[in-house]
């Protein structure tokens, strides 16, 4: 499954949202990867996330794949949607 999502806080996706980000994906049992830039990466990875050096207003695709995809997958887009809680 995947689905497509607009960075919108202002910092973008820098440590305190990657790691909100990453603790989320590891909640499901999914595989969850995530592709922006042209690379595509683990996001249950830290490292992963943080190489992408998202900034406000680039696209991040949530890829997921498994028994729970669909709620990692909308979990995910809420939590980047909503902008971290900013």
């Amino acid at each position: 499954m995947e689905k497509s999502v607009i960075i919108k806080n202002t910092s973008g996706l820098h440590a305190r949202p990657a790691g909100m980000f990453v603790k989320k994906a590891a909640e499901f049992k999914a595989t969850v990867e995530v592709q922006a830039k042209g690379k595509k990466v683990n996001a249950k990875s830290i490292m992963g996330i943080m190489s992408l050096g998202l900034a406000q207003g680039d696209e991040l695709i949530i890829i997921t794949n498994g028994a729970d995809e669909e709620a990692a997958s909308d979990a995910l887009f809420e939590l980047v949607d909503g902008k971290f809680g900013e």
